[in-house]
């Protein structure tokens, strides 16, 4: 078998971070990507190194298609053909269907679904030492949000979208040399100008009323990647919130809830 090498986009915070300790802990060679957190990303790979791991950080702007090809030559040029890539980097810009921002949109169609497209494609030119069906994989992170919609944050649902219908249509045409699987996260992390308050709430508005463990999204990720029989579905890992459909997202449900509450103990 070939080597185990990993790109992580958005790899330095968060979701990312996580990813990047669970392939690394596995044995898994890790790429991780960053943009702009260059003194995270350092100190991760230091620290993954520090336990014995490969671990390298890799800087590239995703809505460059330039700086994507440079980035996969230089893992290939440095460690040989990708065996998987988690696409975790996204954009998260709010905005809506009747005020819409043509630059906002672009930007964030080019960063959250082109870049997966094209990166995938770029690894999927790359001459791979095994001819072993299953070894390879691309797994999209994408949001519970795309089997729960609603109409806000537009642009980035509509990203996440159109990119949960290519993990079905990379798999037909990438398959056998590369399965494609997606991971739709519930709620983790504070979101946008979202409170502490708010997220305490709103993280469970779900079936099990608790937030979704980011450790478990990262598990899951790598299930994924370490079991070759799974390609073209993807995984809700997020407690069941896609069974409870709201008008709007959670964030603002939850935030006209605590201001009647504040209101009604005036």
């Amino acid at each position: 078998m070939a080597a185990k090498s990993v790109l992580i986009t958005g790899g330095a915070q968060r979701l990312g971070a996580l990813l990047c300790r669970q392939f690394a802990q596995a044995g898994w060679e890790v790429w991780c990507h960053f943009q702009h957190s260059e003194e995270a990303a350092q100190h991760l790979c230091a620290e993954l190194r520090a336990a014995g791991a490969h671990a390298h950080p890799i800087r590239a702007d995703l809505a460059d298609e330039a700086q994507r090809q440079q980035m996969v030559q230089q893992i290939t040029t440095q460690t040989g053909a990708l065996r998987c890539i988690i696409h975790n980097a996204s954009t998260f810009e709010p905005d809506s269907a009747d005020q819409l921002n043509v630059a906002t949109t672009r930007h964030q169609l080019e960063v959250n679904l082109l870049a997966p497209l094209s990166l995938s494609s770029l690894m999927a030119q790359q001459p791979y030492p095994s001819s072993s069906s299953g070894e390879r994989s691309i797994i999209h992170v994408l949001d519970q949000k795309v089997f729960n919609l609603n109409p806000d944050y537009f642009s980035y649902t509509l990203s996440k979208l159109a990119l949960e219908r290519a993990v079905a249509l990379q798999a037909q045409a990438l398959a056998p040399s590369i399965r494609v699987c997606g991971v739709a996260p519930g709620l983790m992390y504070l979101s946008g100008p979202q409170t502490r308050e708010n997220f305490d709430v709103a993280s469970r508005v779900n079936l099990l009323r608790r937030p979704t463990d980011p450790l478990q999204v990262a598990a899951t990720c790598l299930f994924l990647a370490e079991n070759p029989c799974i390609t073209g579905t993807t995984v809700a890992v997020d407690n069941g919130q896609h069974l409870i459909p709201l008008p709007r997202d959670v964030m603002f449900v939850v935030e006209d809830i605590l201001k009647a509450k504040r209101g009604a103990d005036v």
